[in-house]
């Protein structure tokens, strides 16, 4: 995914790798980083996804994952550079020092459809627990995804889908 080539508004669908981290798992990486400590996944070029799912069902490959309220990480934001990530998904607007981070540090923020996330679960083809385990629907999963549904809401160059005036 180029994301020099997103612009806030488009509309896809990504297939490819999602890790799953919340709030808890956010202070957890946090923690990580702010003590120089050896992080087992590398999350370079990838996206976080805000989602916590819930149980797996026989048969399917994961449960109902639908985004959560993607404020409640902004106060994590400047921790999305050193990860590597290439951008966040979840549902909402974000305070302004996300969409600043979004130019600046040139990562994306995606939103799909809240309420939806039995139908997202669909688009999952792999979900694998990679990290925190004891966090239960909280712990990061790394998930293969197909087809899986997005927005573009901020992009690289400032542009954010929920001002009426996109550029």
């Amino acid at each position: 995914m180029d994301i020099t080539k997103l612009h806030a508004g488009d509309i896809f669908k990504y297939s490819g790798v999602i890790y799953t981290a919340r709030d808890q798992a956010h202070l957890r990486l946090k923690e990580m980083i702010d003590n120089n400590a050896p992080i087992d996944i590398d999350f370079k070029d990838s996206l976080i996804y805000y989602a916590g799912p819930t149980p797996t069902r026989p048969g399917q490959a994961i449960g109902s994952i639908g985004p959560t309220t993607s404020s409640r990480m902004d106060k994590f934001i400047s921790y999305m550079k050193p990860l590597g990530v290439k951008g966040m998904i979840g549902k909402g607007p974000r305070d302004k020092s996300v969409k600043e981070a979004c130019k600046n540090d040139k990562l994306v923020y995606f939103i799909t459809t809240g309420g939806a996330g039995a139908l997202l679960s669909k688009c999952v083809i792999e979900a694998t627990e990679v990290m925190f385990n004891d966090l239960g629907c909280e712990s990061i999963k790394k998930l293969v995804v197909k087809d899986f549904p997005l927005i573009v809401a901020y992009d690289i160059y400032g542009n954010d889908v929920f001002e009426r005036n996109l550029k």
